[in-house]
């Protein structure tokens, strides 16, 4: 039994935990080791306005624009304004940011108007605010840190979440009871066959809360990164965004520069926008891959300010100096999640949700460079603040009886790994950057036939667990897609005709009823959202 349970690892995680230990005694979960997630991943940085000849106004405008119109402004305003905040206490942490001439230096990436994006070793600033808050963690005596422990489902009682039935590999399944529980358990990128995600990001968190009854929303805004490594039979390793902030050029095999037909800012064209661009391309060209140029940046400026990435080109053989660097798209961010309002409570009392499991509406239909760090820092320790209020306010828990009895399946058994990279396969080549309604509607019978062999099981294992997380959320997805019939940021459909200035301000939100997945087509001002 615990005050608050946080599941989750990374930087909305943290923060939330970091927020709540003030007060409360906090048990985070992790599925993997500490600190590895995909925060620690993250290349690019954080963006907040520090320079006084940028304005957060800009910042907000930025974040509303690149998120075609489907933001929730109060959410976009508030991360912007309380990310200044969370930084500034970073700094004065000592965190070791980048600095020039003395001062933070400041990188630009698509989308932003103004230099704005804090780093930390020119390409590992995931791994180093990873480190800096797990550390932070660690020294908190009312935080204790529970590794390698699978979130199987929450724990719902009288319409209420009181805590969570766990996993892990040495003590075998657990029950948590928690006055409130916090998710922060990640997207779900791993559904997608070309990824950037690490393994453990399937979902799960978001999965256990539909079937608690919470609602999801926006699950068809999947946001792919333009530039990714790609060797054949290798994993999609990122390319930060922060590499065409500093000059590289996205070329062909012969050299040709064709992002300026595209777009008019060229390769700091919006995410959505330089993928397209390049599918299209490559879809003219029937080549696998297009190339990143950075052969005309000083190799050692380059070296020093994308180290990592110096290093992942010279493990694959490429002298980034001399050699083009060869890149595709991949599923990167995952928008749609859990919805919760500004105090990060979602529609399931006793839960919260923070960072990229919930769904906020801080990034629309189009997440903005680094604004992802941003949000685990504000909306994690508003997540944490607001549980800690609960517990003030006299909300406990009491654990009672429960019950996992389910008839035996008398269905065949499908295998579970042919099923898992299948779903993989399907998502990326139907449900991917580009889409039309009849591979959509495809997809949604493909993945209702592998259904009905793999959720009517009980499993005893993470393998199991997530193959079924991941076919419900791959479901969401494609139907999600395909009843939003315009292109809308991340979101674009072949046969449809839209520029996405038509895009409505709508949000496909999901919830079970009566075991049956509901969907509903909300506005973005609905009541409980905001």
């Amino acid at each position: 039994m615990t005050d608050v349970l946080v599941v989750g690892g990374g930087v909305a995680g943290l923060s939330a935990a970091l927020a709540a230990s003030d007060g409360a005694n906090v048990l985070l979960l992790t599925k993997g080791s500490m600190p590895d997630s995909a925060t620690y991943w993250a290349q690019g940085g954080i963006a907040a306005v520090l320079d006084p000849t940028d304005s957060i106004e800009q910042h907000i405008q930025d974040t509303l624009t690149v998120g075609g119109g489907m933001n929730h402004r109060d959410i976009v305003e508030l991360v912007c304004r309380e990310g200044v905040s969370r930084v500034a206490e970073l700094i004065e942490q000592q965190m070791a940011f980048d600095r020039k001439a003395g001062k933070i230096a400041l990188g630009l990436e698509a989308g932003h108007r103004a230099p704005r994006i804090l780093h930390t070793g020119g390409d590992a600033t995931g791994k180093a605010l990873s480190e800096h808050l797990t550390d932070e963690a660690r020294d908190k005596s009312s935080i204790r840190i529970f590794e390698n422990c699978f979130l199987i489902d929450l724990i719902t009682f009288e319409g209420e979440c009181v805590g969570a039935v766990t996993y892990h590999p040495k003590y075998g399944h657990q029950l948590i009871w928690a006055a409130r529980t916090i998710l922060a358990s990640g997207g779900y990128g791993r559904i997608y066959r070309e990824t950037t995600n690490p393994s453990e990001i399937t979902g799960d968190g978001i999965a256990v809360a539909l079937r608690a009854g919470a609602k999801v929303a926006d699950m068809e805004f999947i946001q792919f990164h333009p530039t990714t490594l790609y060797v054949a039979g290798a994993t999609r390793a990122l390319i930060s965004e922060a590499v065409r902030g500093e000059g590289a050029h996205i070329v062909e095999s012969d050299g040709n520069r064709f992002m300026p037909e595209y777009h008019e800012d060229a390769e700091l064209a919006p995410r959505d926008v330089v993928s397209r661009a390049i599918v299209d391309r490559l879809h003219k060209t029937r080549r696998t891959n297009v190339f990143l140029d950075v052969r005309h940046i000083e190799r050692k400026t380059f070296a020093k300010r994308f180290p990592t990435i110096t290093q992942t080109c010279k493990e694959f053989g490429i002298d980034v100096s001399s050699d083009l660097i060869p890149i595709r798209p991949a599923a990167h961010y995952s928008i749609g999640g859990v919805v919760a309002d500004k105090n990060a409570r979602t529609t399931l009392p006793g839960l919260l949700a923070c960072g990229e499991a919930s769904c906020s509406g801080l990034h629309g239909a189009n997440r903005l460079a680094s604004n992802s760090l941003l949000e685990g820092l504000v909306m994690g320790k508003i997540a944490g603040d607001s549980a800690l209020e609960d517990l003030q306010n006299g909300h406990g828990v009491r654990p009672i009886r429960v019950s996992n009895a389910k008839p035996k399946s008398s269905k065949t058994m499908l295998d579970l790994p042919d099923i898992k990279q299948s779903l993989r396969a399907l998502m990326w080549r139907n449900a991917g950057i580009v889409r039309n309604g009849d591979r959509l509607s495809e997809t949604v019978e493909i993945i209702d036939f592998w259904s009905k062999f793999i959720l009517d099981k009980t499993f005893d294992s993470p393998e199991g667990w997530e193959v079924q997380n991941m076919l419900q959320l791959g479901r969401m997805v494609a139907a999600s897609a395909n009843m939003r019939e315009e292109c809308c940021g991340v979101h674009f459909r072949s046969d449809v005709v839209s520029n996405g200035n038509d895009a409505t301000p709508n949000h496909i939100a999901y919830q079970l009823i009566d075991g049956i997945c509901n969907s509903e087509t909300i506005p973005l001002h609905f009541a409980g959202w905001c």
